[in-house]
């Protein structure tokens, strides 16, 4: 298998992490790739110039990461990270999509930072601000009732909230969120995700 990927993408950390997790890791190849400049290649399997991208080895492209991560999930025989049944699937699920939503207002907010000054949007960075302190309220609240077996949406909730550290160091989220703190701390220690932090794309 060949996967697009960049080195501070949490989607991609995310199926990276999946993929440790489930001894798939050492089957995939990687391609480092920039999806914001032009990329033949990934444009070709890609409309959309987004990484993840899979291309499987029957020559299958799959994207984005839930459905990649869908997709690794059935090629092993292990304990599944998205369970098959109902309410624990749902459940998996909507995790996930929180988590998602969570690195997506991250994301925005870094974009917006990073724009020409005169074209920044006070107010769509509170907006997106806000989305991310709701989330992690949430959050907060239901970490005390996560149990320790591993699935996929722990997985994206990791990787969330390292990608939040990794944008925003200068606005530290810990003290205010204990128990999701505490669970972060201990999660974050897994081989898995100690091998796949966010790191900046190479010049």
């Amino acid at each position: 298998m060949k996967l697009y990927y960049s080195t501070s993408s949490p989607f991609v950390r995310k199926v990276t992490v999946l993929a440790l997790e489930t001894g798939l890791d050492a089957l995939i190849e990687r391609v480092l790739t920039n999806p914001w400049g032009v990329n033949q290649d990934l444009l070709a399997d890609n409309p959309l110039s987004k990484v993840p991208t899979l291309v499987t080895d029957t020559g299958q492209v799959i994207y984005d990461s839930t459905v990649i991560c869908e997709y690794l999930d059935s090629l092993h025989t292990s304990t599944k990270l998205i369970p098959a049944s109902a309410p624990a699937r749902w459940d998996v699920l909507r995790l996930q999509a929180l988590a998602n939503g969570l690195m997506e207002a991250v994301m925005t907010r870094f974009l917006e930072r990073n724009r020409d000054p005169g074209l920044r949007s006070a107010d769509w960075d509170a907006q997106q601000r806000n989305t991310v302190m709701r989330t992690l309220e949430y959050l907060n609240a239901q970490s005390q009732h996560w149990a320790s077996n591993m699935h996929l949406g722990l997985i994206t909730v990791g990787c969330a909230l390292g990608y939040l550290e990794f944008r925003f160091a200068d606005e530290p989220w810990r003290a205010a969120y204990p128990r999701l703190a505490a669970w972060y701390a201990h999660f974050s220690q897994r081989p898995s995700m100690r091998n796949t932090e966010p790191k900046p794309m190479p010049a």
